[in-house]
């Protein structure tokens, strides 16, 4: 053989070793460079080549998928948008995912490998499996009564199972229709910017990441602190509570909206409100037990998960004895999500036990078989069950013969609290009513539901009393679906 012809020969084998060697490289090495590079539209298209899984609610799909014959052929759509937006969140070829839609993304997507048999043979060839479907804890019916409840009001409603921790009702108003942003047209660009400019904040779910002043709502966490504490050992012996109030240190003096409360019970005080009571027990509590107590309840807590993230409840653990008084009233830096204050009154429902709220109640495959069970934790005690049950007679008071009468359900006993928050330079915004509650029908054995509401643009033409016109007819319509009322 020539000698050219052999030197041409381990030229081209020279050569073929290296497209073998990049080869590999760009396969195995380079890979999730490529896969990420913003020009590589291939997993774009592949995501979207197929239906996504479905969100569930009572059994039925709220989400689906239309086939647009387009490159990006599937696209997202939901059942009542608006109504589920708060749980749901959106699917956009444009704009991402968020909510339900972003945290279980890999089952609804079909990239989860635990929905392949073989999920390592699924890792060697890189296909996508059918998108599974995400069952939810919501109670339909719960959820629409919420809904229909606020009729176009700014505020939330969330309400959960207090045994179990099941998340029965996540609503926020106003609120949108997740369709508008599920495509990659003008339209969608369009309803983007006029979602997003909006001042009334129609994407902003208030439920779980909106934190308000819980005002007089609040005041059954002080309750259970002073209880506790052993600072009140009797419901109905009075408190030595001077009204007006004046703040430790300071000239300023707290009042009440009503008569009657100096030297008031702590009965009488919480079906009342009287906040130069809950003051006063604020201090003799102490700040290291008051933040105690509120921690136990989940304030400030940063971790809490449903599974999206939820905006951490505070309760300020810095404050001096002024400061503290207020706080123990739901003012000064004490701010809540309306999730909290459900978790608050379904621990008092639950004998002081606490379970972690959870909206997912298990993942499955295409077929129906299950992927991953419900995300429900471990109960944890936040008060003396002997405090909880003290508890749970205050609340019902305040039901039957307090601010609350409003929430009264037949054939049930119900517990609530309302609450008037202020807000604002001096105090000069429309207050927030807040209601909080807990119901039990006469045939149960232990309350099926705990609710919190706030409205936002409430009424307060006295204090305390506009939570229970306001918010507690909410609260009493969520309550009553569960109970089967």
């Amino acid at each position: 053989m020539a000698r050219y012809i052999r030197h041409a020969r381990v030229f081209c084998a020279l050569l073929l070793a290296a497209l073998l060697a990049n080869a590999a490289r760009v396969q195995v090495v380079a890979s999730h460079a490529y896969d990420g590079n913003p020009a590589n539209r291939r997993a774009a298209i592949a995501r979207y080549q197929q239906p996504r899984g479905d969100i569930l609610v009572g059994g039925e799909p709220v989400t689906g998928s239309i086939d647009t014959g387009e490159q990006l052929r599937y696209e997202r759509t939901y059942l009542d948008g608006p109504l589920y937006a708060p749980v749901t969140g959106f699917a956009s070829q444009t704009y991402g995912t968020t909510l339900l839609e972003h945290t279980e993304d890999g089952v609804l997507s079909g990239t989860d490998p635990m929905l392949s048999p073989f999920p390592l043979w699924r890792d060697v060839t890189r296909t996508r499996g059918a998108g599974g479907n995400v069952v939810t804890t919501l109670d339909p019916g719960a959820q629409r009564a919420a809904y229909d409840g606020l009729a176009g009001r700014k505020g939330a409603v969330a309400a959960v199972e207090p045994a179990t921790g099941r998340v029965l009702a996540l609503v926020s108003a106003p609120s949108y229709d997740p369709s508008e942003l599920s495509g990659n047209s003008e339209a969608t660009a369009s309803a983007w910017a006029r979602l997003g400019h909006d001042p009334e904040r129609p994407m902003l779910n208030r439920a779980v990441r909106q934190t308000y002043p819980p005002g007089s709502a609040f005041k059954v966490v002080t309750a259970a602190a002073a209880l506790d504490a052993g600072v009140v050992a009797d419901l109905d012996a009075p408190t030595d509570s001077p009204d007006p109030y004046r703040l430790p240190g300071t000239t300023t003096r707290l009042t009440n909206e009503g008569d009657g409360c100096r030297d008031a019970s702590l009965r009488e005080a919480f079906s009342w409100s009287c906040n130069t009571v809950f003051a006063k027990l604020g201090v003799d509590v102490g700040v290291r037990d008051m933040a105690a107590t509120a921690r136990a309840f989940g304030f400030n807590d940063t971790r809490l998960r449903i599974p999206f993230a939820v905006s951490p409840s505070t309760f300020d653990p810095q404050v001096d004895r002024a400061q503290l008084a207020l706080s123990s009233i739901g003012q000064y830096n004490t701010r809540a999500t309306p999730l909290q204050m459900a978790m608050v009154a379904a621990a008092v429902a639950d004998g002081g036990r606490l379970r972690p709220p959870y909206l997912v109640e298990r993942t499955t495959r295409r077929g129906g078989g299950t992927v991953a069970g419900s995300g429900a934790g471990p109960a944890r005690q936040v008060m003396r069950p002997s405090t909880a049950v003290r508890l749970k007679e205050l609340m019902t008071d305040v039901v039957e013969e307090g601010t609350g009468t409003r929430a009264a359900i037949r054939g049930a006993t119900v517990g609530g609290k309302t609450g008037t928050a202020q807000h604002g330079v001096g105090n000069a915004g429309v207050p927030y009513a807040w209601f909080v509650s807990w119901a039990q029908a006469d045939d149960d054995l232990e309350p099926k539901v705990a609710v919190a509401v706030v409205v936002e643009d409430a009424s307060a033409d006295r204090g305390d009393i506009s939570g229970g016109g306001d918010a507690a007819p909410i609260a009493k319509a969520v309550m009553r679906v569960v109970l089967g009322r």
